[in-house]
């Protein structure tokens, strides 16, 4: 979703991420066998987002809110959506501009600035990302849930349904819902879902669908 604003992804690469191995910046072990590595690559990833704007694709599920009551379940951890006016955003994997106690998630604080070794909690654990690693439980997941259960209609947009458990999302929408699934290299999967494929960008992708559905409306 946010690949068009500039904002590298790992699907694609190799099981890197801005060419660091997934497992070094992205998980518990990473972060307990180097974690000024891992401050470091959040820091940059944090004030990366002050040189990206939200894309087409942010814009028009903003605007989608004016004709449907629009929930967003994302496992991006940019603002994009709600720098391009989106209301209800679920971040499933965690948000970059929030940091927690290392020993306390519960324990969290928005911040913008550079994250260092020494930077404690009130609970004087030390500060880390607000992101959920591999290996890490999800806490939205339960409330993701929730919002697909209730579903008329669902988008699934650029991902390559292989994340668990962000991945098992669709099991959860109903079999009557309609499900748009926009993205450049769709994965093939076995469904008895109404599910429909768009071979496309999110934003080319949200574009046809949102002017050939308001168009039937």
């Amino acid at each position: 979703m946010s690949a068009e604003s500039g904002i590298s992804t790992f699907r694609d690469a190799n099981g890197l991420w801005e060419n660091h191995d997934i497992m070094d910046v992205a998980s518990l072990q990473g972060w307990h066998k180097n974690p000024q590595l891992v401050l470091d690559f959040y820091n940059a990833r944090r004030f990366q987002l002050d040189e990206v704007e939200p894309n087409l694709g942010h814009t028009i599920l903003a605007e989608l809110q004016e004709h449907f009551q629009v929930e967003i379940i994302t496992q991006n951890v940019d603002d994009l959506h709600e720098r391009a006016g989106s209301q209800n955003v679920l971040h499933l994997h965690g948000e970059l501009r929030k940091i927690c106690s290392e020993r306390n998630k519960n324990l969290r604080y928005n911040w913008e600035n550079k994250l260092q070794i020494g930077d404690c909690a009130e609970d004087n654990a030390q500060l880390r990302p607000f992101i959920v690693w591999f290996g890490e439980d999800v806490p939205m997941m339960e409330h993701a849930i929730s919002i697909c259960s209730e579903a008329d209609l669902c988008l699934i947009i650029g991902t390559s349904l292989q994340v668990y458990p962000a991945a098992s999302l669709i099991d959860y929408i109903p079999n009557k819902a309609e499900i748009f699934y926009i993205d450049t290299n769709p994965t093939s999967f076995p469904t008895t879902k109404n599910i429909h494929v768009m071979t496309k960008t999110a934003s080319e992708g949200l574009l046809q669908w949102k002017n050939n559905t308001l168009k039937k409306n």
